[in-house]
């Protein structure tokens, strides 16, 4: 009998499971074969370099800087989105009046929940075309059309927001627009995934503490956050994966070459640019499997310093 199960599962896993190798494991295989040659991409010539591709990224100044750009991506988007979201869904689900029924979200809360979420249901590049006109530096904009009709800004001189590569608290302020950008369109789904798991602990224990004098605020720290942890974790660990990424709101909102200074270049755009533009996919093979190393060591490190005993409720 146990054997029959077997081939019965067998049967039904091999061809995903090739299909799988084949189409997703195998290209990683080929890329980090390619990162020790010195392939143009163009021809068949490749001559083995060994680690010289991996040895050149440590000293190459713009992957360093892209590299960084990456790491404020990597800090800020899951803090700023994961903290929107958390705001949200308690707001939506526990953040009501008390009545006789019980605690029970804001008015309208369903409304709201579909139209923070609306921003998924858009594609990102399309999310980055709108708001690459709310951006418009020619006085066209959204935001420096109204802020010239306010006397806020000077019609010969509106604010550019994709191509200013000035710091603002030590960062060029063109990913402060860009970061603003990946907040908005990501919060919604984060928001829903929050209120999913919020109305799985029972309302009871909202009731007690209030019966007990905690606020709203002391209810979040002490109740709310502590038993979303695991969902935190890893809602913290698919925006880590994000923020690595965030190539085509970069490529469709910012200047090509990352703007002035490459203010707004980050990892994958050197990738691209190194493999298409400069024609050197060995190196550029060599870049994605760095990333791709660092990415998993990322998200390992992060579900192992998040683990721990689950908890019953």
């Amino acid at each position: 009998m146990r054997h029959g199960v077997a081939r019965f599962v067998t049967g039904f896993l091999a061809l995903p499971l090739a299909l799988y190798l084949f189409y997703v494991v195998w290209p990683f295989v080929q890329a980090a074969g390619y990162s020790l040659t010195d392939w143009g991409g163009y021809s068949d010539t490749q001559n083995f370099v060994g680690l010289d591709n991996y040895v050149r990224l440590l000293s190459d100044e713009l992957i360093r800087k892209a590299f960084w750009h990456n790491v404020f991506f990597l800090i800020t988007v899951p803090l700023f989105t994961i903290a929107l979201a958390l705001f949200l869904a308690f707001l939506l689900n526990v953040g009501g009046r008390e009545d006789r029924a019980g605690i029970r979200g804001v008015f309208g809360s369903g409304i709201y929940k579909i139209i923070f979420f609306f921003p998924q249901v858009l594609s990102l590049v399309v999310i980055a075309v709108m708001w690459q006109q709310i951006y418009r530096s020619d006085g066209q904009g959204l935001i420096n059309g109204l802020m010239i009709k306010l006397g806020l800004v000077d019609a010969d001189n509106p604010i550019a927001f994709t191509a200013d590569p000035e710091p603002f608290l030590g960062v060029p302020a063109v990913l402060w627009w860009l970061l603003l950008i990946a907040v908005w369109s990501g919060a919604g789904f984060y928001m829903v995934l929050f209120s999913a798991a919020m109305q799985s602990i029972p309302k009871d224990i909202y009731e007690a503490a209030l019966l007990d004098g905690a606020s709203r605020f002391h209810t979040f720290f002490k109740i709310t956050l502590p038993l979303l942890r695991d969902t935190v974790s890893v809602a913290w660990v698919y925006l880590g994966f994000i923020a690595l990424d965030m190539y085509a709101l970069v490529f469709v909102m910012t200047p090509s070459q990352g703007g002035p200074n490459h203010a707004s270049e980050i990892f994958a755009s050197v990738l691209n640019f190194t493999a298409f533009q400069k024609g050197q996919f060995g190196y550029a093979c060599a870049m994605g499997v760095a990333l791709a190393i660092f990415t998993i060591l990322l998200a390992a490190a992060q579900l192992r310093i998040t683990r721990r005993d689950r908890i019953e409720y």
